[in-house]
């Protein structure tokens, strides 16, 4: 019976060993496969947020460099000689071009150089041949502004393409650097991410050619040899006999060889921790069988709830909360892991903090960048919304720290920025203010003033431009430095960031034009914005609409009466606004370069007009004004000859006219316009004589053939004997220089009379005819009937002024064909 009872007893406690048994092993087999693939997920996820995580830290070191490759190229282009060197053109100034180009790209560091002239023609270069896929990729960068880059293969080797424009004052030719992409990129790349990096060259072919990497060479190859033509975002590669996970980030520019970096992380690294884990539980489990039934359920809450535990804290370090701690005090294999957790958790909380860092951090004064400004604007308007207050934003950018820094260089220019960066802060903490300050970029800063009205927002810009006006003490060296300073706040002017910036922005602008210091944001300044876009755009539509009509006024030979030229003139017929009067765009089209659309507009309706007049057997010398900016354009020469040659008009049938002041704004270059024109056979005229501040010395060097007195001592010259003095003059000085000399402004027939005793060649005036449409000129010529030969006194030039003064006062002037309401000319907005 004991031993049925005992039999039974074992029989019961085989059949609850073997039940407890294999509980134990299925949980076990079931908890191993659970966390199996638990602890593949994570590592899974965790390498991919680190591939992804790399690829950050990868583009923002490849911005970091180009900036600074950029900032190289910058001071090349904008140092003088350089820049004087550029526009000489000639064999001794090539050599310097070569000369600075080959220093500038060894202190840079840079792989190659070449200089690419105004005509896009690469002048100077540090490689025999050029590659025609970089010559390709070079010329695309010229168009899109200051410091343009990207990436291309030349030779089989990857290099990072810097253009920069040389401007003098507009752009005359572009600086082109290269930097080749090689292993110290890798390298930088594995210390700051700790993931292997092979960077990679797409051949025409397609086959993948390894360039650098942080792996040996033979496992570098054998990397591009597992790449295919298509990749998924994440796919795995065998290097060094172990399964890596990695992303292909591409850094290339289509068309110019495809450039990729490879990021890497491995797979058995990642889970190491988890695989000893995994061998802990198996050993443990193996335990838990021979103590079975004993220590089953102990083992089973031992095991199970921690691993819940750490399997809740993985989940929340995968939503990114580092916040999660183990609270498990331990030294057993649980305990390792917990703490394995922990580690990782710390470690990736501080990557993350350091790309947040870089993000939303100046690195240079450590003050907030742009884009934390925004969100800490963002934040203010909220709460001042919910408590119905008041939110301003102070714009700063400092006067003269361009010129700062191109003298006493960018490391100066950092330490100036870092002085203001603590001055700013000082007077936002003296004013008890709940504020912030931040460095948009370059030179420009922002204050964030919650809760403060704008008595207080006043008293604040003040003291922070008192601030600045004291001097700054950098190395030995004192510097005076200002700044304008814009306004804007919540409610009265925006209600959200980016307004609020914008608004600042436009305030801070016009503080500086106006030397004012700190202006307020109001909304009539960004109307006069709006306006000038509005004005361009309809600019824009007129040459395409033909809303343009060509004026002109005739100019007569002041002996005989006889037409011998006209002044073209431009007139703008406004679909909605009529008559527009050209002081209205002229000057804006000079300060927005519209200005030489609308020459070339008037060139060539003046050659179809000298063409017309030619064929009814008509010759007459046409004149149009040019402006400083056309005196600029190199290619104006070639532009006008080939107008003239697609209306078979001579070049001697022109005559080009410029002020003395267009001519001074940059006298070399506009010499060598003139002197091009000049040599086609084109009459050039100086308009308006007398009223700039040119040096005759200068002026007897200009190709010009006539001199044109301007209307101010011609208007009231009968009545003023300085003024008829000062006309005298001139035409003494004109006709001793071999010049034509021409009055305009002639409204009266003494006036007429006068300048012809005086011996003055050619005039015009409202007295001959005011400005007339282009295809009625004809007809006023056939009715234009010259005042009386014996009333037009031939005197010599020795003639006394008092003589000449006492014609008689003005007489009525006689009906003129085409006298209409004058409107005024292009060149300089003056009625003739």
């Amino acid at each position: 019976m004991k031993a049925r009872a005992r039999w039974g007893f074992r029989s019961l406690e085989g059949r609850i060993a073997t039940l407890f048994l294999v509980l134990i092993i299925v949980l076990q087999v079931v908890g191993l496969v659970v966390i199996q693939r638990g602890i593949d997920n994570n590592g899974r996820n965790a390498i991919a947020t680190e591939l992804a995580n790399g690829e950050k830290v990868l583009r923002n070191l490849i911005e970091q460099n180009t900036a600074k490759r950029r900032f190289s190229a910058q001071v090349l282009a904008r140092d003088t000689g350089f820049v004087q060197a550029v526009g000489n053109d000639n064999s001794g100034d090539q050599e310097t071009i070569r000369s600075a180009l080959d220093n500038s790209a060894r202190r840079a560091r840079a792989s190659l150089s070449m200089l690419v002239d105004g005509n896009r023609k690469i002048k100077v270069s540090s490689v025999a041949g050029t590659d025609p896929a970089l010559e390709q990729l070079v010329l695309s960068l010229l168009d899109q502004g200051d410091g343009a880059s990207a990436t291309a293969v030349v030779g089989g080797r990857p290099f990072q393409i810097i253009v920069t424009p040389v401007k003098a004052p507009i752009t005359i030719a572009w600086v082109v650097m290269g930097f080749a992409i090689d292993g110290q990129l890798a390298r930088d790349m594995k210390a700051l991410s700790a993931l292997e990096v092979a960077i990679l060259a797409r051949a025409a072919d397609g086959a993948w050619l390894p360039v650098e990497a942080t792996v040996p060479a033979p496992e570098t190859a054998a990397i591009a040899r597992q790449l295919g033509p298509t990749l998924a975002p994440a796919f795995d590669v065998t290097i060094k006999d172990s399964r890596y996970s990695a992303r292909l980030v591409d850094i290339g520019a289509p068309g110019a060889g495809h450039v990729s970096v490879l990021l890497a992380r491995s797979i058995e690294d990642a889970v190491a921790e988890y695989a000893r884990l995994e061998r802990s539980l198996v050993l443990l489990t193996v335990i838990g069988i021979i103590v079975a039934i004993v220590a089953s359920v102990f083992t089973a809450k031992r095991i199970a709830q921690p691993l819940r535990e750490l399997a809740g804290i993985a989940r929340r370090l995968e939503l990114g909360d580092y916040r999660a701690q183990t609270g498990l005090d331990r030294t057993d294999e649980i305990g390792a892991l917990a703490k394995a957790f922990d580690s990782m958790r710390d470690a990736i909380a501080r990557r993350e903090q350091e790309i947040g860092r870089l993000a939303y951090w100046d690195t240079l004064t450590n003050l907030p960048n742009r884009a934390q400004f925004v969100m800490l604007l963002g934040e203010a308007l909220d709460q001042a919304r919910k408590h119905d207050g008041s939110v301003y934003v102070l714009m700063m950018d400092l006067d003269r720290f361009k010129h700062v820094n191109d003298v006493m260089g960018h490391t100066f220019g950092d330490a100036l920025l870092r002085q203001v960066a603590e001055r700013l802060q000082q007077q936002v903490v003296r004013a008890h203010l709940d504020g912030h300050v931040a460095r948009l970029g370059g030179d420009e800063f922002a204050v964030l003033l919650p809760g403060v009205d704008l008595h207080g927002v006043l008293a604040t810009a003040a003291a922070i431009l008192q601030a600045l006006e004291q001097p700054l003490s950098l190395e030995d060296q004192t510097v005076d430095i200002g700044a304008g300073l814009g306004i804007a706040g919540f409610p009265a002017h925006g209600a959200d960031a980016e307004s609020l910036l914008s608004m600042a922005e436009v305030a801070m602008y016009t503080a500086k034009q106006r030397n004012d210091g700190a202006v307020v944001y109001d909304a009539l300044i960004d109307k006069s914005s709006a306006n000038s876009l509005s004005l361009l755009t309809e600019l824009r539509n007129a040459i395409e609409n033909n809303e343009f009509r060509l004026h002109v006024q005739p100019k007569m030979k002041l002996d005989t009466g006889e037409v011998v030229g006209v002044e073209s003139l431009v007139r703008w017929v406004h679909p909605e606004r009529g008559n527009v009067f050209p002081d209205e765009f002229i000057p804006f089209a000079e300060q927005t370069g519209f200005i030489r659309v609308l020459t070339r507009w008037v060139l060539e309706q003046s050659a179809a007009l000298c063409r017309d007049l030619a064929a009814q057997g008509i010759d007459l010398k046409v004149s149009v004004n040019l402006s400083t900016r056309d005196l600029l354009d190199q290619d104006l020469p070639n532009k006008f000859a080939e107008i003239l040659r697609r209306h078979q008009v001579a070049p001697a049938s022109f005559c080009l006219e410029i002020t003395e002041s267009a001519i001074m704004d940059d006298p070399v270059r506009a010499q060598q316009t003139l002197e091009r024109l000049h040599a086609m056979g084109v009459d050039l005229s100086i308009d308006d004589f007398g009223t700039g501040y040119s040096s005759l010395a200068y002026l007897k060097r200009l190709p010009v053939d006539e001199l044109k007195i301007d209307k101010s001592f011609v208007l009231n010259m009968e009545n003023d004997i300085g003024d008829t003095k000062i006309v005298r003059s001139t035409i003494d000085l004109g006709h001793n220089m071999g010049l034509r000399v021409v009055a305009e402004g002639i409204e009266s027939e003494a006036v007429w009379r006068l300048l012809a005793a005086l011996g003055c060649d050619q005039g015009q005036g409202y007295f001959m005819s005011r400005a007339i449409p282009g295809d009625q000129l004809v007809q006023w010529i056939r009715q234009w009937v010259p005042p009386v030969r014996s009333a037009l006194p031939y005197a010599s030039h020795s003639s006394t002024v008092s003589t000449v003064s006492t014609v008689s006062t003005v007489s009525t002037a006689p009906n003129r064909p085409g006298d209409s309401a004058d409107l005024l000319s292009l060149g300089n907005g003056q009625a003739r």
